[in-house]
């Protein structure tokens, strides 16, 4: 889609709301990303349908206005002039914030905020050019005070106002900033990466669910590693993430490897653009610092899978992740070496376990193990691939055969309490462990042949 047309389509589908206000007497503008989207061309589409707003209309008025078009608002940003609704002729999210001016004060943790009646302040306080374009919904006109445009087509990330004062302000700027830059692949200007380098710091007053909010963002970029270079460069990874420039030590000095860092940052770009699976790419290597051994044979980071997984599980609670994220990611870090541990070869067992322990994320982990290869030897990756491509060849072939997707044993404790006539206790665990390794080992066996064979271990065991 042009431009001209996308802007056409964004009046278009703000004709109700436009002309409501324009009726009650007060302006209305598209702003941000939904008139930057159009400018570059771009679609949206299904949920990611937003539009925001800006007027002079206070709260009260804005709700009266909304509430016939929208039914129930979204109301959570009142106090910081917001509030949001469905349109329903539109279908798309609309949010309509007035006019105003934010700063944090001191150390808090959230902008103090006063309403205003000017656009062009408004748009001053916003973050980047490329977003404080305002369009005009009710006459169709473009404002573009401070040469958004001309960024988009420089491809260049500037500030309409002085990045310290700006980042000062709201100190998340200088990760948005990041994830600006790695979204539309934009080149920093050197007046935000000294400013972000100055006030890095500052970073610390932000809480740790708004953190945790942009760097999701910046994940799931098309290069994530164009934000997280700016990150490390700066200082600002250290108030919320330091294991990452942790990572910028070379896995083998005497030959020069290349850096832990580097590698990490290229695994995080081939992998597919999914939350878990990029954070399990950012996070797998970051036992090493703490595991680097130099031994007679060379350089080693015995069991850094292991420790990885513990740190980043650490960090991912600090930054307030969900409890099953957390597990995912950690699950993922723990287990990114697994295919590197059959390297004679894949028995029906191994391959029960490997898929066994994977779970759900079976699809993540093996893309983690083909992006971890990132060695410029061709050889030595052909060589990868293809034994990769043998193992996920055995997993369909195990598939076919049997029921792989929850792998369990062929009876469970109320059958192994009725069978062996015992209460619930210890030994109910040691059974369904034992019957879960014939399931390993030998695959499915039916109810008659695995009580046989728990009667069998019953025997065996010794009575206290």
């Amino acid at each position: 889609m042009n431009p001209v047309d996308a802007l056409e389509r964004l009046r278009r589908d703000a004709a109700p709301l436009a002309a409501a206000f324009a009726e009650a007497g007060f302006p209305l503008y598209a702003v941000g990303g939904s008139v930057r989207d159009a400018l570059l061309g771009m679609e949206p589409s299904g949920d990611d349908y937003d539009i925001d707003f800006t007027t002079s209309a206070r709260p009260d008025d804005i709700a009266r206005l909304m509430t016939p078009l929208c039914g129930a608002l979204w109301e959570q940003g009142r106090s910081f002039g917001t509030l949001g609704g469905v349109v329903k002729d539109g279908h798309y999210k609309a949010e309509i914030t007035t006019f105003r001016s934010e700063e944090y004060v001191d150390h808090s943790r959230k902008p103090t905020v006063s309403f205003g009646d000017s656009l062009d302040v408004d748009l001053s306080r916003r973050d980047f050019t490329i977003n404080a374009m305002a369009f005009d919904v009710i006459e169709g006109a473009l404002h573009d005070p401070f040469g958004g445009i001309s960024d988009l087509t420089a491809r260049r990330l500037r500030m309409p106002h002085d990045p310290e004062r700006l980042f000062s302000d709201d100190p998340l700027r200088m990760l948005r900033a990041a994830r600006f830059a790695a979204r539309f692949h934009l080149e920093i200007d050197p007046t935000i990466v000294s400013a972000a380098i100055a006030l890095a710091e500052r970073l610390s007053i932000v809480s740790p669910e708004r953190i945790q909010t942009e760097l999701n963002l910046l994940m799931v970029t098309e290069t994530p590693s164009e934000g997280l270079a700016f990150i490390v460069n700066t200082g600002l990874a250290e108030y919320f993430l330091p294991e990452l420039p942790g990572l910028a030590l070379e896995q083998d000095p005497i030959h020069h490897h290349k850096d832990v860092l580097a590698h990490t940052l290229a695994v995080v770009d081939k992998a597919s653009p999914r939350l878990t699976l990029r954070l399990a790419a950012l996070f797998h290597d970051v036992g090493k610092p703490r595991t680097r051994a130099f031994t007679a044979s060379g350089v080693t980071f015995h069991h850094h899978e292991v420790v990885g997984a513990r740190m980043t599980r650490k960090r991912m609670e600090a930054l307030k992740y969900s409890q099953t994220l957390v597990d995912d990611v950690s699950t993922l870090v723990d287990l990114h070496l697994r295919f590197h541990t059959y390297k004679m070869g894949w028995s029906d067992s191994a391959v029960r376990r490997y898929v066994r322990d994977a779970g759900e994320l079976l699809e993540d982990l093996n893309e983690l193990t083909r992006c971890d290869c990132t060695t410029r030897n061709a050889r030595k990756a052909a060589m990868l691939a293809t034994r990769m491509d043998e193992l996920e060849r055995r997993i369909e072939e195990l598939r076919a055969a049997e029921d792989m997707s929850k792998m369990r044993p062929a009876l469970d404790g109320n059958d192994v309490m009725t069978i062996l006539g015992v209460s619930p206790g210890r030994v109910i665990g040691e059974a369904l462990a034992f019957l879960m390794e014939i399931r390993l080992n030998e695959g499915e066996i039916d109810r008659e042949d695995a009580t046989q064979r728990l009667l069998a271990w019953w025997a065996e065991q010794p009575r206290t």
